[in-house]
């Protein structure tokens, strides 16, 4: 579909596997509205397939308890925000509001799940792409009220807002939360060699029979790859790209990547690929990460070091790439080396 390509995908995983002798376990599920995979290396196929089975459940699970625009936890909760109630909620919903709190504020709020009133405003709470602009009165009025995460207050489980437009919206969060699930589930089960790709959103494990894992790079404008990239064991990649989800007016692309100060749509930034080495939690910042830096635009560098990220490639409309000097020496392009190519100190 228009609009939904994968922003990573693997390269020659699946029929490298078949030359190879090593088992190469793979199982896949649309989970999070995108197609996810889970690839095992190294274990039999009754090994292999209980624990793949456990890590889309456990997708499934957090896709259904999360969702913004259906019926679940984070939307009750999000009507009791809107009523000025206090609603308890799960030890594990405070916990990811307290992990988006403090990410948010490391993002200096460029990253904030508790726009989800602009995002509906904008159409993209749906599970089809908007088709007309939102009224720009409305869009001024989220403006002026101008809340989000931050307004929220916790009192052990209990949550109440400061402001009833908060709306939480977990869907620059969550993907890259269940990559950090799906690595513990998997080593918990023995798996210590896997490779997860949730729409893009990708966590190696170990290695693939002895070979680091490789990933591409979409290309913003064009299928295939525009670079590749072999991940060490517990890194994570993540991309946030304009044609991931967008719809167009009168030929203008409006994407779903939204600027919380402006209301608006960026237009300034094609795509932002993050690495982001092992670490505790290295899946949830790969995701999150991504969005702050399309955000932030040629200022990315500064916001980058501050949420403690070394690797990034940035796409501008234009089509002239950004790498830092970290993620250039991690990258195999694919074809000729761009002309337009600026290495970030």
């Amino acid at each position: 579909m228009r609009g939904r390509y994968l922003a990573l995908f693997f390269v020659l995983l699946l029929s490298l596997a078949a030359c190879s002798r090593a088992p190469l376990h793979h199982q896949e599920a649309f989970v999070f509205g995108t197609r996810v995979e889970v690839l095992i290396a190294g274990k039999s196929e009754a090994e292999a397939r209980p624990a793949a089975a456990a890590v889309l459940r456990e997708f499934d699970r957090l896709h259904r308890s999360y969702h913004a625009w259906k019926p679940s936890e984070l939307s009750r909760l999000n009507d009791a925000i809107a009523a000025g109630r206090r609603q308890q909620v799960t030890p594990e919903m405070a916990a990811l509001i307290v992990e988006a709190q403090r990410l948010s504020l490391a993002g200096e709020g460029l990253f904030d799940p508790g726009i989800g009133r602009l995002i509906s405003l904008w159409g993209f709470q749906s599970d089809d792409l908007p088709t007309t602009l939102p009224a720009a009165s409305a869009v001024a009025a989220w403006q002026a009220a101008r809340a989000g995460v931050a307004d929220l207050r916790l009192d052990d489980t209990d949550v109440s807002s400061r402001r009833r437009q908060v709306a939480l919206d977990f869907g620059g969060y969550l993907k890259g939360v269940a990559l950090d699930r799906a690595a513990s589930i998997l080593k918990a089960q023995g798996v210590h060699n896997a490779l997860i790709n949730i729409g893009g959103n990708v966590l190696a494990l170990g290695t693939k029979n002895g070979q680091r894992w490789r990933v591409g790079i979409q290309h913003p404008r064009r299928p295939g790859p525009l670079a590749t990239v072999e991940l060490d064991d517990g890194e994570a990649i993540g991309t946030s790209g304009d044609y991931q989800r967008y719809f167009e007016v009168d030929g203008k692309r409006y994407c779903h990547l939204l600027d919380p100060r402006s209301g608006q749509p960026v237009m300034h930034t094609q795509a932002v690929t993050v690495l982001v080495t092992a670490r505790m939690a290295a899946g949830t910042l790969s995701d999150v990460a991504s969005k702050p830096l399309f955000i932030a635009g040629t200022d990315w560098p500064r916001l980058a070091r501050q949420l403690q990220v070394e690797h990034v490639l940035r796409v501008d409309a234009e089509g002239r790439w950004q790498v830092s000097r970290a993620m250039q020496d991690r990258l195999k392009y694919v074809g000729d080396r761009p002309a337009a190519l600026e290495i970030i100190p």
